[in-house]
């Protein structure tokens, strides 16, 4: 597995060019917007999207000012996404630093959110980018529907694996898709090839969402996220739905009672682990996991080879394979 630097080596001048254009759409005339946005751009994570975008982008041709504003528009959408995530969830803290929430209380938080998602609209709007506008309004639907089918599925822990993905596709590898099917489409990728990467991106975000659950249930993950926060929060992903799945009518019983109890004390949580690592409830996650990515290749292998198409399977690897 190539390290990021190595893989973020093939587009250097482009995520170089990128900063600046991220930077000048965080710029707001409202002084405290405008302090949220400079604090978002300090603490920003390693714009993984981005460079799906671009990479996306290179598969097919050159990086030119419609991919710039793709990948600005994205990275927008996942500031205020995590901005708005961090008020549902009360949060205080995300990787390691106080939330806007935390900062300046939930109702500033969420217009921050809903300001920095209309900025990302205004880009694509002034330069008439309608299909961009198109695909990305089309992401923001499916994340919230993905999101509310699974508040909805949760409080009757009666998830299907059927359900999980469809959350999982429309919550998490929505966002994925999106980048490498604009990224394509910005470099005027021919509709089929648009739609070759977007399936891609769906099916590496399937298994990214995976890899995480899979996080969630090992003490020793070293992700720097702790363990056993989707047992707190009652989320039933592919280790709970498994467990259940393989548990008799009485297993099953205890261990939904366990959760809805009790679901936020150690000893709970070691119980679910405990009880998912002798249904092998991981090694079947981590068997799915290994599916997706392999469709997620065969999507790759039906595109000329690149530079850029190696880095795209890399950066998908990298992702998927990381421990933080």
């Amino acid at each position: 597995m190539m390290a990021l630097d190595d893989i973020k080596s093939t587009v250097t001048e482009e995520l170089v060019r990128f900063e600046a254009f991220y930077q000048d759409a965080l710029h707001a005339d409202n002084a405290l917007l405008d302090k949220i946005g400079r604090y978002t751009l300090k603490h920003k994570g390693k714009h993984l999207r981005p460079l799906f975008v671009f990479l996306s982008a290179k598969c097919f041709g050159e990086v030119n000012e419609s991919t710039y504003r793709a990948a600005t528009f994205i990275e927008l959408l996942h500031s205020a996404t995590l901005i708005h995530d961090d008020v549902v969830d009360d949060a205080s803290e995300r990787r390691g630093f106080a939330t806007i929430n935390a900062m300046y209380k939930n109702k500033i938080a969420v217009l921050a959110g809903d300001y920095l998602l209309a900025k990302g609209m205004m880009i694509a709007l002034e330069k008439h980018d309608y299909q961009m506008l198109d695909m990305i309004s089309e992401t923001v639907k499916n994340m919230s529907e993905g999101e509310i089918f699974q508040l909805e599925k949760a409080k009757r822990f009666d998830i299907t694996e059927e359900d999980y993905y469809q959350i999982i596709e429309k919550k998490t590898a929505s966002m994925i898709a999106s980048c490498c099917a604009i990224g394509a489409a910005s470099a005027n990728a021919a509709p089929e090839q648009v739609e070759t990467l977007q399936k891609f991106g769906t099916l590496a975000g399937i298994a990214f969402q995976i890899r995480d659950d899979i996080f969630d249930y090992q003490r020793d993950n070293h992700s720097g996220k702790g363990y056993g926060n989707d047992i707190k929060e009652h989320k039933m992903t592919l280790p709970l739905i498994h467990l259940l799945k393989e548990s008799s009518a009485i297993e099953k019983t205890l261990i939904i009672n366990k959760i809805r109890l009790s679901g936020k004390k150690k000893s709970t949580i070691d119980f679910i682990i405990k009880k998912a690592d002798e249904k092998k409830s991981l090694q079947y996650c981590g068997k799915k996991m290994n599916f997706f990515i392999q469709q997620a290749e065969n999507q790759l292998d039906k595109i000329n080879d690149s530079e850029a198409k190696d880095a795209l399977k890399e950066l998908m690897y990298y992702c998927i394979k990381r421990e933080i």
